[in-house]
């Protein structure tokens, strides 16, 4: 790992990354739908329903979400009948999760506070892993990787749910100039809190681009890697296998 990782558009020690990451999301937890919503103009929904679909959970599995704190992903595998473990390093996105799966009367889910690059599961556990809008927020994204692929069994899945670049000619430049100028101050306005919003939209451009991430998912160990963007790239599900 370097020296320096980054935080949006700056360049800091990764200590600080991991703390001011968790700053951000102890400050949005309460406002996840909202942040999620000022950033993808309410589109994350449509592709978290993509993403589980692709991932296909099945009953009698066992499934890792990581960074899945508030449960949006969790909750719509849960009609499987999965075992799902719902892990997240910030606890109070943990408790906006259980809080959201009690009034939803969803009792059988495992949560815990759990670092992506240092997971406390055994060996070959897990029949899939998910993470959706998590794994850029890492600060030893490699790491990270790896121990996702040390805690599936052979043969299993896993699958992230990612902002990327999108590649559409003309679009991108109209999203860039929405999330960099109006995103912020949505933030302020509905959260009162523009810098956290300020940050998670930096966090985006900072992120690899599809080939390079594929690549480091690869290099984890993963086979078969694969990405489908929507919307030309501006967000992107990734997934590989392990064998």
């Amino acid at each position: 790992m370097t020296d320096t990782v980054s935080f949006g558009y700056q360049d800091v020690d990764p200590d600080e990354k991991t703390r001011r990451v968790g700053e951000v999301f102890s400050n949005v937890a309460s406002k996840y739908d909202l942040m999620n919503d000022a950033m993808s103009g309410g589109l994350h929904r449509i592709w978290k329903d993509v993403f589980v679909r692709r991932v296909k959970p099945r009953a009698g599995e066992h499934i890792l979400d990581m960074a899945g704190g508030t449960g949006d992903i969790a909750f719509r595998m849960a009609p499987s009948g999965a075992a799902i473990t719902v892990a997240d390093i910030n606890p109070e996105m943990l408790e906006v999760g259980m809080e959201r799966a009690a009034k939803r009367g969803l009792d059988g889910m495992v949560w815990t506070e759990a670092n992506a690059e240092e997971l406390q599961f055994p060996d070959k556990f897990f029949d899939a892993y998910t993470i959706a809008f998590g794994i850029r927020n890492v600060t030893d994204i490699p790491k990270a990787l790896r121990e996702a692929h040390r805690v599936l069994k052979r043969g299993g899945r896993f699958f992230v749910l990612e902002f990327s670049t999108t590649q559409w000619p003309g679009f991108a430049d109209v999203y860039d100039a929405y999330s960099h100028k109006l995103v912020p101050q949505l933030g302020k306005l509905l959260a009162q809190d523009a810098d956290s919003y300020r940050y998670l939209i930096e966090s985006i451009r900072r992120f690899p681009d599809m080939p390079s991430f594929e690549k480091m998912i690869g290099e984890a160990g993963f086979v078969r890697t694969k990405v489908e963007p929507m919307l030309g790239g501006l967000v992107a599900i990734h997934s590989g296998w392990k064998i």
